[in-house]
């Protein structure tokens, strides 16, 4: 993977060097290969990133469909 540095602009480069890196999913691979994952642990994580993806993609579309966003959901102001 190549980024092109400008005007040796060095901290927009690396901006954009994350970014694809993000985008190609480098980050959240190299986090699940920190540790041996059991067999029984991927498919349980790989089942519910589908139930999420599935969810996703049906709230996208009832969003597109009626023109009315879901109402957000209150988070905890423990953060």
């Amino acid at each position: 993977m190549q980024v092109l540095v400008r005007d040796n602009n060095v901290e927009q480069a690396l901006r954009f060097l994350k970014k694809k890196l993000q985008r190609e999913g480098v980050f959240r691979e190299a986090r699940l290969r920190e540790r041996f994952e059991k067999p029984s642990e991927k498919r349980a994580r790989e089942k519910a990133e589908g139930i999420r993806r599935v969810r996703k993609l049906a709230r996208k579309k009832l969003e597109r469909e009626s023109g009315i966003s879901a109402p957000k959901k209150a988070r905890a102001s423990g953060r």
